[in-house]
């Protein structure tokens, strides 16, 4: 009983220990503190799917009915109020990046279409504005459509189909990919900051000397790990909290479904996972670049081909298999899961017994490599 009593105080007090480094680390602080707030915010708000607030100027050769219903037509929040130019304008105001869409509407457009001469329109696009240029012309070029064919039918109406089909958008019910993109974000920063906060702590005992001063203490690589796996996994699952309470929900208004208990249980067996991913980083590292060109081979294919960016149905069957053996795998299913429809554990079971058992193969591994490399 004394036994485990000292080294449970020994695992707790290495861990304040690396609370207190990480205090003293600016660097990291400031990389926590972006992981958590603007770094979901770019996540969930970077390449919208539809137009918002895109610049556009219109030259009006025709000056018809026709040419001013179509300029009628873009209005907020797809577009700001369209800008009146004339020809010599247009090139000007691309090249200085002030429109991002201008529309040359031609002499006799409303003549040519009444006369049924396909009239064209051009159209032209700054591809440098990529987030509005992706889906914008697409969308100029529906609304053309549209207010072209009701002009000539002189009235607004909606063909009747031989079967109507009646969709329910389930979870995201306005279709807004920023409820997709901030909490994938979330899921994404917690593996990262896991495996660069527990890898970064050992190649900074190796580079300050303090590895040497815990080889000769009464400690062991056990409790050694231990105490830096707990130390940093709670650093990370307290961030994560927080930015699910004040950035998800607060900034950016975005409801969560599920229980956040059950998602921090969760969170906090993938962190068991993740941290002995890191430790393991730190022992085959030697300083902090090698340490992140590791993270760099092994976080990019955990987050595409975890399920997190595309469905893991989309991928080859032999990809599917081999991401079985990823704690991310298993994380991004639950996370989805409870936060996005509000699944209870009797779902989600399959998912924490997996984190579970890859963690404890993750921890075993890893503290194997630690002790060797602790000779």
């Amino acid at each position: 009983m004394g036994s485990l009593s000292r080294k449970l105080g020994n695992i707790f007090q290495l861990g304040l220990k690396e609370l207190r480094s990480l205090y003293r680390d600016p660097a990291m602080l400031v990389l926590i503190l972006y992981s958590f707030t603007l770094a979901i915010y770019q996540g969930a708000t970077a390449v919208p799917e539809t137009p918002h607030r895109a610049s556009i100027a219109v030259v009006d050769e025709d000056r018809s009915q026709a040419s001013l219903r179509i300029i009628n037509a873009f209005q907020l929040p797809y577009f700001i109020e369209p800008t009146a130019i004339n020809l010599q304008q247009m090139d000007g105001g691309m090249d200085a990046g002030l429109y991002t869409f201008t529309l040359n509407i031609p002499p006799r457009f409303q003549e040519d279409l009444l006369a049924g001469r396909q009239p064209t329109i051009q159209l032209n696009v700054d591809a440098t504005q990529v987030s509005q240029a992706f889906t914008g012309a697409a969308h100029i070029q529906q609304i053309i459509s549209s207010e072209t064919a009701e002009f000539l039918k002189r009235y607004r109406s909606a063909d009747a189909l031989p079967v109507e089909a009646v969709v329910r958008m389930a979870f995201n019910p306005n279709l807004s990919r920023a409820w997709f993109g901030a909490v994938n974000e979330v899921i994404n920063q917690i593996t990262m900051l896991a495996i660069i906060l527990t890898g970064a702590a050992l190649i900074r005992e190796r580079e300050h000397g303090t590895i040497e001063h815990l080889l000769v203490m009464p400690v062991t690589p056990f409790e050694i790990m231990v105490g830096k796996v707990w130390a940093m996994g709670l650093v990370v699952l307290s961030a994560a909290a927080l930015a699910l309470r004040f950035v998800v929900e607060g900034w950016l208004d975005i409801p969560i479904q599920g229980s956040l208990l059950l998602f921090t249980g969760g969170a906090a067996l993938h962190l068991f996972a993740a941290t002995s991913m890191g430790i393991f980083f730190g022992t085959v590292a030697r300083s902090m670049p090698q340490l992140g060109l590791l993270v760099i081979l092994t976080l990019i294919p955990l987050q595409i081909l975890s399920g997190g960016v595309t469905p893991r149905e989309s991928m080859p069957e032999l990809v599917q298999n081999i991401m079985l053996v990823a704690p991310t795998t298993h994380f991004v299913e639950l996370a989805q899961a409870v936060l996005f429809r509000g699944a209870g554990a009797t779902v989600v079971w399959p998912q924490l017994v997996a984190l579970l058992v890859i963690g404890t193969v993750f921890f075993l591994g890893a503290l194997s490599r630690l002790r060797q490399s602790l000779r």
